[in-house]
């Protein structure tokens, strides 16, 4: 296997790198007590990926098993014990356990612990996340064939 196909054409490097600090607020606060960080937006990486830091409230649960035809999904907990799915066995994770699911794969994750968990979601390549994060919890009250469309257009496809 080999490197891909350079994609900066320049000769002398550009000053590019985008910095964000741990104590940078989060752009979207959720009702179960969590939150999530955009560390890496497909905006802001070109379609190479997408970065998030999402903290579980206590108790939030999470969603149900599900797949994508076009990304692929990636944990890293950094906090708390996440329970995830990897389409056989649910496994109680703790800090510095990894999941990959390449497209296609089964998956779910919640926090059913008494204590909020965080974790690190990476989407490859980049699809743009946000508006997803953003409305997913007023869906159920959209009607089916709506909440059937944003499903579609955000590449998450339930099997429950």
């Amino acid at each position: 296997m080999s490197y891909p196909e350079p994609v900066y054409q320049g000769g002398e490097g550009e000053v590019t790198a985008q910095y964000r600090s741990a104590d940078t607020a989060p752009n979207l606060l959720t009702r179960s007590g969590g939150n999530t960080h955009y560390l890496a937006t497909t905006a802001s990486t070109h379609g190479e990926f997408g970065l998030y830091r999402v903290t579980l409230g206590p108790r939030a649960g999470g969603p149900a098993t599900h797949f994508h035809r076009s990304i692929s999904e990636s944990f890293f907990i950094l906090d708390g014990t996440v329970r995830i799915y990897d389409g056989e066995r649910w496994t109680d994770t703790t800090p510095g356990d990894f999941l990959y699911v390449p497209q296609g794969g089964l998956h779910a994750f919640r926090n059913d612990a008494e204590e909020p968990a965080s974790l690190l979601l990476l989407f490859t390549p980049g699809a743009p996340r946000e508006e997803y994060f953003e409305k997913v919890h007023q869906v159920s009250d959209w009607p089916e064939k709506e909440r059937a469309e944003f499903f579609i257009k955000h590449d998450t496809y339930w099997t429950d």
